[in-house]
């Protein structure tokens, strides 16, 4: 299933590409803007079985490059790559009576390279719709368990304890992300503001039939700032 959704998606952002480059270019541009960004995660990890979790908060900054190549009719398209620092991981809700408290920071070094569509003001200063869409790396740079000072899980309720004191086994993740947002454009620079969705088709735990977890898969949504100049109008 997980390589059908990929498949799927690689193929719509094939297509994305193609058919305007198959087409008479309406306006070229040659727009390089490179910046910062910088902003929150909150996360999740989807279990297979499943373990009850709540929202991680967590941070997110990097380096962004943007290039802008033509306007198609009202569309402005480009391509944006970024390398960014990402914590990610899960916190549990315990419900045995214990009072424990636990969760895990995951510090991901992230890639993604994204189709970049806009639709408002061309040239100038203004506001602009943003949206990007495109799939991700990610590299696992450190891990951390933070457990609460009393803990004791040997006798919790239905629940499991495979995760506890047990490293990622596989440090390489990828995954679909995307989101939209509003760019304002000054004289200074371009100032975006954006909401994004990341699901992971990757596991960081093995996932054979020997293997107790069958699904170990992050998901976050990420609000973030972003700052861009021109290097080439």
């Amino acid at each position: 299933m997980k390589r059908h959704i990929l498949l799927l998606f690689l193929t719509a952002i094939g297509c994305a590409w193609i058919l305007p480059a198959k087409a008479q270019l309406q306006d070229e541009r040659h727009n390089f803007s490179i910046g910062i960004n910088g902003g929150v995660n909150v996360s999740s990890v989807s279990f297979q079985p499943s373990i009850k979790q709540s929202k991680l908060i967590g941070p997110e900054f990097g380096v962004t490059a943007r290039y802008i190549s033509e306007k198609y009719f009202k569309m402005i398209c480009g391509i944006q790559a970024e390398v960014n620092f990402s914590q990610r991981g899960w916190k549990e809700v315990i419900e045995d009576g214990t009072g424990d408290t636990y969760h895990r920071n995951m510090n991901y070094v992230e890639i993604p390279l994204l189709a970049h569509l806009a639709f408002g003001k061309d040239k100038g200063n203004g506001v602009r719709f943003v949206l990007n869409l495109g799939p991700q790396i990610g590299f696992l740079i450190s891990e951390k368990e933070i457990k609460s000072a009393s803990w004791n899980p040997s006798n919790r309720p239905q629940g499991t304890n495979e995760q506890y004191d047990k490293p990622a086994d596989r440090k390489f993740d990828y995954g679909i992300i995307g989101g939209g947002g509003l760019e304002v454009r000054t004289g200074i620079g371009h100032f975006i503001l954006e909401a994004r969705y990341y699901y992971g088709l990757s596991d960081f735990y093995n996932n054979s039939k020997k293997d107790y977890f069958g699904r170990s898969g992050h998901s976050y949504i990420g609000g973030r700032l972003t700052y861009l100049f021109d290097l080439k109008k």
